[in-house]
Parts: C-alpha cells; sequence; structure tokens
C-alpha cells in the first residue's frame, strides 16, 4: 500500500480510502491510485483485512444437487446479487435435504469465516438446520418452508401463485380446475395445492381429488394420463412447468386439444415455457428479486445491533403471465 501511494503522490491513508470507496476523495486522485495500483499489480491482503475489520466479505450460500429450475435458478439469483454488492461467494452443496446434512455445510463454511449465510430451504429440515448454527453467524432461508421464529426468511407467495392461476382458470368459465400437484412433503407444494384449493372453495366449485407426484415431466405426464381419460376435465393447474409439459403430452396423446378442450397452466414461468406447444400460461417468480432481498435482509441483519430480537419474513408476489395454453372452456355437447 505503500508503494502505491509512493507511485501515486498520496498518502497511505489516501489509498485506502479509494480501497473502501470513500466518498471523500477527489475524481482525480481516486483515478491517480487506481493507476498506481494497477501498474504494480496490487492486490490487497483479504487475510489481513478480516483480521482488521473481523469481517471476511464473504457469504456463504447453502444449495443442494438438484436440476429442478426453482432452486437453481434461486441459487443463481442469489450469486448474482452478492457478486453485485461486492461479495465474494463460497458454496456448499448438500446431497440431501436432510438437518444433518445441512449442519454439515453449515460448518464447512462457519470454518472459511464467511460473514453470513443464505440457504436455499425448500424443506422445514434445512430451517431447523440453520437454527443451530453458531449465534455469532447470520443466518437467512430462501424457498417454501415457511416462517421461522428465530431465522430470517425471503420466500415466495405460492398460495397466491396457485390462486391467480385457478381464478383465471375460473374467470374464463370453467366449472372447475383439476390440479396435477408437486410433492406433497414438499411446502412449496403443499402451499400451490392449498392455493388452488382455497380459490375453489371461495367460488363455490367441486374441489377435485389430488395425487402428489414428484416435480417432473413424467410425473406431470402420469397425472395428465388419468385427467385425459375424463372428458369433464376442461381446465388443468400445474405445479411447475415441468409436471405441466408432461401433462400437454398427455392430453396431445388421448387427442384433447389444448386449450380448444382443455387449458393448462403451469408454475414458474421457465425460459422454454414460451416455447411449449401450445406456449404456456404460467405463474412467473422473480428469482433475481428472490436474490436481492435475501441479501437485503441478511445484511439488515448483520448490522443490527446485537441485542435486536427481530426476525423479518418477506415474501415475493408472483405474476401470472397469459400465454396460448388457456382459453374458455368448449361448449357443452
Amino acid at each position: 500500500m505503500r508503494d502505491v501511494a509512493k507511485l501515486a503522490g498520496v498518502s497511505h491513508q489516501t489509498v485506502s480510502r479509494v480501497l473502501n470507496e470513500h466518498p471523500n476523495v477527489r475524481p482525480e486522485t481516486r483515478l491517480r491510485v487506481l493507476e498506481a495500483m494497477r501498474s504494480l499489480n496490487y492486490r490487497r491482503n483479504l487475510a489481513a483485512r478480516t483480521l482488521v475489520t473481523r469481517r471476511s466479505n464473504t457469504l456463504g450460500i447453502i444449495g443442494f444437487e438438484t436440476t429442478l429450475f426453482g432452486p437453481a435458478s434461486m441459487l443463481y439469483g442469489i450469486e448474482s446479487a452478492a457478486r453485485e454488492a461486492g461479495y465474494l461467494v463460497s458454496i456448499a452443496t448438500v446431497r440431501n435435504l436432510e438437518r444433518a446434512d445441512v449442519l454439515s455445510a453449515v460448518d464447512r463454511l462457519a470454518q472459511h469465516a464467511v460473514d453470513g449465510i443464505i440457504a436455499i430451504a425448500p424443506k422445514t429440515a434445512v430451517t431447523s438446520a440453520l437454527m443451530q448454527a453458531p449465534t455469532d453467524l447470520f443466518c437467512v432461508a430462501v424457498g417454501g418452508a415457511g416462517d421461522s421464529e428465530s431465522v430470517p426468511t425471503v420466500r415466495m407467495d405460492n398460495a397466491e401463485g396457485a390462486c391467480l392461476a385457478t381464478q383465471h382458470l375460473l374467470d374464463l368459465g370453467h366449472a372447475t380446475v383439476h390440479h396435477a400437484a408437486g410433492p406433497g412433503d414438499w411446502p412449496e407444494a403443499h402451499e400451490r395445492t392449498e392455493g388452488w384449493r382455497r380459490t375453489l372453495y371461495a367460488a363455490g366449485a367441486v374441489v377435485p381429488p389430488v395425487h402428489p407426484q414428484w416435480w417432473d415431466a413424467a410425473s406431470g405426464y402420469e397425472q395428465g394420463r388419468a385427467m385425459a381419460a375424463d372428458p369433464a376435465v376442461t381446465a388443468i393447474f400445474c405445479a411447475n412447468d415441468r409436471i405441466a409439459l408432461g401433462v400437454l403430452r398427455a392430453l396431445h396423446e388421448a387427442g384433447r386439444k389444448v386449450p380448444e378442450e382443455v387449458s393448462v397452466v403451469g408454475f414458474d414461468d421457465m425460459p422454454d415455457s414460451g416455447f411449449f406447444l401450445p406456449p404456456l400460461t404460467t405463474v412467473s417468480q422473480n428469482f433475481g428479486e428472490l436474490g436481492r432481498r435475501s441479501l437485503a435482509l441478511l445484511l439488515e441483519h448483520m448490522n443490527r445491533p446485537s441485542d435486536a430480537e427481530t426476525v423479518d419474513h418477506v415474501i415475493v408476489p408472483p405474476t401470472l403471465v397469459h400465454r396460448a395454453s388457456t382459453a374458455p372452456p368448449p361448449p357443452p355437447r
């Protein structure tokens, strides 16, 4: 730092102010310091900085090994938000969403002296594990695990998204809406089912039976085959877009036209959903906003007084994207 200061003709305190982006540095001075740093190939000593500030400027992210669009998009959104805010990121993945595996990931990240942890928490076991994290390690849970008494959370309003999708189909004139559900032990799937059911109850519509399965197209295909065989089915709300893809395949094989005979709505708004045949009406989740809100919540808790006991829960609203897979029901024969 003293070498940079000598080359730039400033004090080493001025170099420090430039490194820490202090506002009280003239633009021409800042430029001269940055040019000296490049000329000398200067890199700050992060280990020494951590000892002084007791902050590593590194955040930990806990994800899990999956190809599911939602969790993978959450991971990217969180990482992007952290990077834009100037934080380094250390990612720990777990194979199973079990409490012991998540606790192990917390320990690994704590050993790397991260300032805080954001965990993708589609199951309650993840939030439960974060409650056991060291008291000086700030944590935020992101996903569908619901509110926790001691861990701040950021999540999409899954029930509201299901309400938007179901109400859209009812408003088109469908007598009721069937549901191709996700796994029942995932809070996100449960909330979407509850939002669908609540909307039908409010409309006085019949609530069809539900047979929860996995999040993939194969599960949608299996559920869709049963629905396609029932001529009374004219509208289907799917727990995600991959399930909707399987449902569309099953309807096509049964000779039932979409949307002329059956309307289909998905959830997630995957990048490919606009290229389904027909393009899929779906509920859009803003994963970038989830990432930004989770980072903002973590930083807010990190900077609060140590005796503050408030635990915040942030809910991000979804939106309905209307495409060509929905239409009024066919006239009665």
